[in-house]
């Protein structure tokens, strides 16, 4: 049976795009402005803005692995439930802790629809996975790159909680493609023929679990993401004080910074994904990182908007070299069986590099100024590059040596 695989590439793809816009739309900046509206004061809008996070980071390997055993398409449609639904709940808020249950509740649809949607991508995508995934990316960015600007238009025509109303309409819209996409082959093998036999849901568990921490892939991209994710969000949570506060920026640069660091991330995800499935992935990676350390090591140098700029299409394009190879890193060395488990973990990885870049940041300005910490995340991101080319080329050497050996 044939499987119309850029059909559906191109359905879960417009499917993400919406949801993830309509959803970043309610985060930056209409979220805080929300929360200090009903009276959340600065620790409080701090939890208010990041639990989201924290759900994804604790629930995604749970839902990756539920999607491994009860099927892509349904889960896609439980985290799009609840993607169109949770927003209409937010003009019933009144108080600030009532807000802090909903972006609980509200981050579940990321925590479902994030590992499931990649998982599902991943299956489908047999050949050039890593360019396919490269694509879907792609479209992913869109969301960081348009939300911030269309929900400060918004704001100026409308109250917070008719905001919000727009965005549960707007994600009511990603049904049909989703309504649309065939179940894969691994589903639609087990729920013909096998499913007698499916293990407990424990015992899959234990299975999953198994394969997904003894998998060298799984750590290597995990880890890989989680340094680069520390890196951009210290920046992401600390750059607009920075450049507000010390090197004299205005906001409108500090927004322009963070929409051209996208729309470069943006645009190089599918050359990323190219140029890994054609060099290798781990190639591909240490480019990446080795781009970035310029934009880290000049950003306290920028005396420009033209130089901050630039800082932001580097980080950018090394942002987009990366993603694609380390997702498909996973997607080759995971069975397809335990992907949605896998693709779990990898997010609970890079959520935790979400979490970890602004509060390392935080701790380190008690000793440090702004400068000195680009700098050393800068080093950082140096020495990764050169333990991959190294590692890189002693395997090269080792399989050459053997080729020669009688």
């Amino acid at each position: 049976m044939q499987f119309p695989v850029s059909q559906d590439l191109w359905r879960i793809t417009g499917a993400d795009l919406i949801v993830r816009t309509a959803y970043q739309v309610g985060k930056t900046p209409l979220m805080p402005l929300f929360a200090a509206s009903i009276g959340a004061g600065e620790l409080l809008v701090g939890a208010i803005v990041s639990v989201s996070t924290m759900t994804g980071l604790i629930l995604k390997p749970l839902f990756g692995l539920l999607s491994d055993r009860w099927g892509r398409k349904l889960w896609l449609l439980i985290g799009l439930t609840l993607f169109s639904t949770i927003p209409f709940v937010y003009g019933l808020v009144e108080t600030p802790q009532q807000l802090l249950i909903v972006r609980v509740i509200h981050g579940l649809a990321t925590a479902v629809f994030g590992p499931v949607s990649l998982a599902y991508v991943a299956e489908i995508a047999v050949g050039g996975r890593a360019e396919r995934l490269g694509w879907f990316g792609m479209a992913r960015s869109v969301g960081y790159l348009v939300a911030p600007t269309a929900a400060a238009w918004l704001l100026t025509w409308l109250d917070p909680a008719t905001v919000f109303t727009v965005i549960g309409f707007t994600s009511c819209l990603a049904f049909l493609p989703i309504l649309m996409l065939k179940p894969t082959r691994e589903r639609l093998g087990s729920r013909r023929d096998h499913r007698s036999k499916l293990p407990t849901i424990w015992g899959q568990a234990r299975t999953a679990l198994f394969s997904a921490v003894s998998n060298k892939a799984l750590w290597l991209a995990g880890l890989l993401e989680m340094l680069i994710y520390v890196s951009t969000y210290s920046i992401r949570a600390f750059l607009p004080l920075y450049a507000l506060y010390v090197a004299g920026f205005d906001l409108i640069m500090v927004g322009l910074f963070f929409s051209i660091q996208e729309g470069a991330h943006l645009l190089t995800r599918p050359l990323g994904g190219r140029l890994g499935d054609r060099v290798g992935y781990l190639r591909t990676i240490s480019l990446g990182f080795l781009i970035v350390v310029p934009g880290l090591a000049l950003l306290p140098l920028a005396s420009s908007g033209i130089h901050l700029l630039l800082v932001a299409i580097t980080l950018g394009c090394g942002q987009g070299l990366i993603f694609p190879s380390t997702v498909a890193l996973v997607g080759d060395g995971i069975p397809p069986q335990h992907l949605g488990t896998g693709m779990g973990f990898l997010g609970t990885m890079r959520n935790t590099g979400k979490i970890l870049g602004p509060l390392l940041t935080g701790l380190l300005l008690g000793w440090l100024d702004y400068a000195a910490i680009f700098q050393l995340s800068a080093v950082t991101m140096a020495v990764v590059a050169l333990a991959i080319y190294i590692n890189q080329a002693r395997n090269s050497l080792s399989a050459l040596v053997g080729s020669r050996q009688p």
